[in-house]
């Protein structure tokens, strides 16, 4: 009876909450009615302008001066006679808090000053971690988020940052991406939650949660922003913002997944696709940005352009003859908001185009009733500037905790020969490589700078690998030598000789920071003198823990194979030099896995959803043989599978699928295991693809413990996107796939797809 009583506690709970939520959100459209209702055009087209920082800071000789001061005659100009709604960005480095804070608190005083006194929102990207405030926790960047396999982390990293970025005094977060990483040259691939549309929209879905709770409006809770839709991650030749073709059945598949399980789980705003589709850049896409996002996935919020990417339908991609049609063509399409972001040209051309009719004053008021209701959601009209008093916790050891929690968790064991790992804490050790005493190949780019190159600075309390490795085993039992920069030898002769008096070495390689374009690479394979470096030092006999700082799996098979044991860290941030020590001498038990197939050669680039005739004959050296396939990673104890179990052997309309797997610690230690299950459809109208994750947990185990998990599964997941390009499950046999467990049923249907795609 006192569980039946819970039970309905809860749900009037539930129903009390939803119901505060609708009268909440029919208060806010009456306020923004009300106030659409008293706005100019020149109103209304302010509120879709976005600017940069720069625009309205104080410089010398052309550049900001520092610390950031607010330039009064700029921003009276900015926010009184061209009304902007909205300024982004950082401008040079990181701000401590109170640098913050006097900007924003200028910049919303200037507003109150304006005629309706709407405030402005101030957008950044906050991308793991506030990093652009000093002194914010910084978690792995998302790929190494990924890697947990741990969406409750996720969430977790999302309350975090959302509470420094409004300690920030910033209510509008530029994130997450839900791009799909499936090329692994693209540069944004450390951005992603990997190759895998499931594992994508899980940890979307779950960070999501984190920055926006169940009110934005939250002093510790900020808007996410989708990035970047759609398409993005997937241009031909690899590089950022590039053309992608992607027929729609492929993009309905495996990229759009992602956006819409955010949208449901109530995103505020979404930012586009820099690039083109089909020779379509998206910001002209009526169909993606009204069709899709609006009709299909009842998207209510914010669209956002990149930077200066209206400007761009005429400069770059050339489907516009001027800037002016530019605009008309963007607006019409279905955006909001321009990031112009250097000047006013986007206000004089839309007023312009809507006094000639071209565009209808519809789209205007569509689009400023969905600035202005975030706007209300998120509480600034109220309080524009947060109470600095209100964040006791920034930058605290409780968040630290967190981050090194999610960075241990993240790390990736891929190879441990003989059980070489954990180190003994009285080796001898030499550590080298270009990523051993940098904080570039722990944050990445989006740290303190957007290019990351600023991270030594402004992380120096930080520990690097090697620092690290000095603080746990103490200095007398390490060496270090650079061997090389991740381009040129330094002193790999030096080196040598180091090693030989070495019992090992821990050989740090893969890349520098990056972000966007600088990021472009012409070739996957690790820059030669780090594999020459690796080579050498195999030599001598002594054996080498190959430690990979990197935000894309660099080409890595010649030094691969001269190593006793090989480390996957991606971009751990702040906490990723400790808890790679911790790893490295038993203090941690990894448990990250791969959320990418690591290729072997340059051009095998196969994701591990690939189609049956990808994998090769059996004599066919040329098939698929990846050096690692997503999911793997090891442990430093053991996990055992067993008696995988099926509710029933036929799985019809409307019913659910119960699977159950037993796992057990058959090793020494206790240690976290992430349980993936896939799900095969052997024959399907378009080719089956290999195999797919469906579900995961994690889960932690004691030596000797044993526990159930279980999954559920319905038609749905099991569904796929026809040649009609309509979501279909359709009848036959599946295969599941759990460790080493296999288990199959069928699936029944009394629905028929017709061949005009109506169901």
């Amino acid at each position: 009876m006192k569980k039946v009583l819970c039970i309905a506690a809860v749900l009037c709970s539930a129903i009390y909450v939803k119901a505060q939520h609708v009268v909440a959100a029919s208060t806010i459209d009456k306020k923004v009615d009300a106030l659409i209702a008293k706005m100019t055009l020149d109103e209304k087209i302010g509120q879709m302008t976005q600017l940069t920082l720069d625009e309205v800071l104080q410089t010398s000789g052309g550049a900001a001066i520092h610390p950031l001061q607010i330039d009064t005659v700029k921003l009276k100009e900015a926010l009184l006679k061209y009304h902007v709604g909205s300024i982004l960005n950082v401008s040079g480095g990181a701000n401590t808090r109170e640098v913050w804070y006097g900007l924003i608190s200028k910049i919303q005083e200037f507003a109150a000053k304006d005629r309706l006194k709407i405030p402005v929102i101030y957008g950044i990207d906050a991308m793991h971690g506030q990093n652009y405030t000093v002194g914010a926790t910084f978690f792995p960047q998302e790929i190494g988020m990924a890697a947990t396999f741990n969406p409750e982390l996720a969430r977790r990293e999302g309350e975090i940052t959302a509470y420094e970025t409004r300690a920030s005094y910033i209510p509008w977060n530029f994130s997450p991406v839900l791009d799909l990483g499936k090329n692994a040259l693209w540069p944004h691939i450390y951005e992603t939650f990997g190759e895998d549309p499931y594992l994508v929209k899980t940890m979307g879905a779950a960070v999501i949660k984190g920055y926006q709770g169940d009110d934005i409006g939250n002093k510790y809770k900020v808007a996410s922003c989708l990035k970047h839709y759609l398409g993005y991650s997937f241009p031909l030749d690899g590089k950022d913002r590039t053309p992608a073709w992607i027929p729609d059945r492929y993009i309905r598949e495996y990229f759009l997944p992602s956006f819409a399980e955010a949208v449901k789980s109530g995103a505020k705003s979404v930012m586009i696709n820099s690039s083109e589709i089909n020779g379509i850049p998206v910001h002209a896409s009526k169909y993606l940005l009204t069709d899709v996002l609006r009709g299909e996935l009842k998207f209510t919020g914010i669209a956002v352009t990149d930077w200066q990417d209206i400007k761009y339908l005429h400069d770059r991609h050339h489907i516009a003859a001027t800037q002016k049609e530019a605009v008309m063509i963007a607006i019409n399409a279905g955006i909001d908001m321009s990031m112009v972001p250097y000047d006013y040209s986007f206000c004089q051309y839309l007023k312009e185009l809507v006094n000639e009719g071209k565009v209808p004053m519809t789209r205007i008021n569509e689009s400023v009733k969905r600035i202005l209701r975030v706007k209300y959601e998120l509480g600034i009209f109220e309080h524009p500037v947060g109470n600095p008093d209100d964040y006791p916790k920034f930058g605290s050891a409780e968040f630290e905790a967190v981050s090194l929690k999610a960075a241990t968790e993240s790390i990736t064991l891929l190879k441990n020969t003989n059980n070489i790992l954990p180190l003994k804490k009285d080796a001898k050790v030499l550590v080298t490589g270009p990523a051993a005493n940098t904080m570039r190949s722990l944050d990445g780019g989006w740290s303190y700078t957007w290019q990351g190159d600023f991270s030594d600075k402004f992380a120096a309390d930080k520990n690097t690998v090697l620092k690290a490795i000095i603080q746990k085993i103490g200095k007398e039992n390490v060496d270090y030598q650079p061997g090389t920069t991740f381009a040129d030898a330094v002193d790999i002769d030096a080196t040598i000789a180091a090693a030989k008096k070495a019992d090992v070495i821990v050989l740090c390689l893969g890349e520098p920071s990056y972000a966007e374009n600088p990021g472009n690479i012409n070739d996957l394979s690790l820059p030669a003198i780090q594999t020459q470096l690796a080579t050498e030092l195999a030599k001598t006999g002594k054996p080498i823990v190959l430690i990979m700082g990197e935000g894309r799996p660099r080409i890595i098979t010649e030094a691969e194979g001269k190593s006793a044991a090989t480390i996957m860290a991606y971009l751990s941030g702040n906490e990723g030099g400790n808890a790679l020590a911790d790893i490295l001498f038993g203090d941690a038990n990894p448990s990250g896995r791969l959320p990418f197939t690591y290729p072997r050669y340059p051009n095998a680039l196969v994701n591990y959803y690939r189609k049956n005739i990808e994998n090769g004959n059996s004599d066919d050296a040329m098939g698929y043989n990846p050096l690692y396939e997503f999911g793997y990673g090891l442990s430093y104890t053991t996990f055992a599978y067993s008696n995988l179990h099926i509710s029933k052997p036929a799985l019809s309309d409307g019913e659910t699928l119960t699977i159950s797997v037993d796992v057990k610690n058959t090793g020494s230690r206790a240690g976290k295991e992430s349980v993936l299950l896939y799900i095969s459809e052997l024959y399907a109208s378009v080719t089956p693809d290999t195999k797919r994750l469906r579900g995961f947990d994690k889960i932690e185990l004691q030596p000797n413990e044993s526990r159930t998990v279980t999954f559920k599964i319905t038609p749905t997941d099991i569904s796929f996107i026809n040649d009609l390009s309509k979501r279909v499950t359709e009848a036959g046999e599946f295969k599941i796939q759990i460790g080493n467990q296999t288990q199959s049923f069928n699936y029944l249907t009394s629905i028929v797809p017709s061949r005009t795609g109506k169901l």
